[in-house]
């Protein structure tokens, strides 16, 4: 077992009120950093005081994009203990994003000690309110210093721990979504499966325009016949109708998502119909205007569960049932965040005491 190296910061930061928390916004005293060097592997581990990066203007990073993260929490429960949902899930999540961008993998064992370890020594920074949590970001960048298109011979680990609260600032209320045909997110063969910056940055300005509209966040659809359901902003995107909850498959073009299968997960416990399979945007306004669409939601780390109030597509606007929070939505977040919260039974062993 590899030693970490802890080097203590001098001054400790002030903590903010749990009232007072936005989403990313304020970070920890410390962070973890392992460097990659081709022909000697990961090595290096340490805890250091939160602090700039240097990396050379030429750093590969900077200038092909060769960059993967992951996105976690960490949360207080009503018992005082301090447990991580599903560490080691997205720690594997975050080895197939380095797959697919020719990142060299790190043993996922030591990426979980260094969730653990660092949340130990920052641990009065996970609040404690309902709604709030410590968010864990992993990360992985290429730092050698060249200017050539090939994969990277230097790479940097590190993490990263910011107390939240809600994502969204109107916390569990229904957000309007705007489908786009005009923009697409990723196609098959491209890197939608992968947490890769590129993604993020391909978003923004489709995201940008749907805001001037009054949307809070972008439907995308297939980057190939442009009506099939994608996902929603950075969300998985779920669609009940009738007694059927159908979310796009996993086919390389949308996230894996870890609250997305653990959502599927419950559902599935419950004993409703659980559909992967394609439904195009189409189908979703004719189920609408007929009666059988009921409720509409997203599904990610972030915002845990996020409910669709109305869905705008082209020239067409659509209440999802009356505009307010579904009661399958509504029971689900009840449900992930009680797991979360160490207030329910954690059946599936999600819940990691740190």
């Amino acid at each position: 077992m590899q030693h970490f190296q802890i080097s203590r910061a001098a001054q400790a930061k002030p903590r903010p009120r749990s009232e007072d928390l936005i989403f990313g916004t304020v970070f920890t005293d410390h962070m973890f950093q392992m460097d990659y060097l081709e022909g000697t592997g990961w090595g290096h581990p340490r805890i250091t005081p939160y602090e700039p990066l240097v990396l050379d203007p030429a750093a590969s990073v900077l200038h092909y994009a060769q960059a993967v993260f992951d996105g976690l929490k960490a949360f207080r429960g009503t018992d005082g203990a301090i447990r991580i949902f599903r560490g080691p899930d997205h720690a594997a999540r975050l080895n197939r994003s380095c797959e697919r961008l020719c990142i060299p993998t790190l043993d996922p064992d030591l990426v979980v000690r260094s969730f653990h370890e660092l949340i130990k020594l920052d641990s009065d920074w996970v609040p404690s309110a309902r709604g709030t949590a410590l968010y864990l970001r992993p990360t992985v960048i290429a730092s050698e210093a060249f200017l050539g298109v090939r994969p990277a011979r230097k790479f940097l680990y590190f993490l990263i721990l910011s107390p939240v609260g809600p994502y969204y600032a109107e916390g569990l209320n229904p957000v309007r979504i705007l489908a786009s045909d005009k923009y697409v997110r990723a196609v098959e063969g491209g890197l939608g499966a992968a947490k890769t910056s590129g993604n993020y940055a391909a978003s923004l300005f489709a995201a940008e325009e749907a805001k001037k509209q009054g949307y809070a966040q972008v439907l995308w659809l297939d980057g190939i016949h442009r009506k099939y359901l994608d996902e929603v902003g950075t969300m998985n995107i779920m669609v009940r109708i009738g007694d059927e909850v159908i979310t796009p498959p996993l086919t390389g073009t949308i996230l894996a998502g870890i609250t997305r299968d653990s959502t599927l997960t419950l559902l599935r416990d419950w004993g409703l119909k659980v559909s992967e399979r394609p439904i195009s945007i189409d189908e979703v306004f004719e189920q609408g205007r007929n009666g059988a669409l009921s409720e509409i939601w997203g599904t990610g780390t972030a915002a845990v569960i996020s409910p669709v109030g109305e869905l705008g597509y082209k020239d067409q606007r659509l209440i999802i049932g009356n505009g307010g929070i579904g009661p399958l939505t509504q029971k689900l977040y009840d449900a992930v965040t009680a797991i979360q919260y160490g207030e329910a039974a954690d059946p599936h062993g999600w819940m990691t005491r740190v």
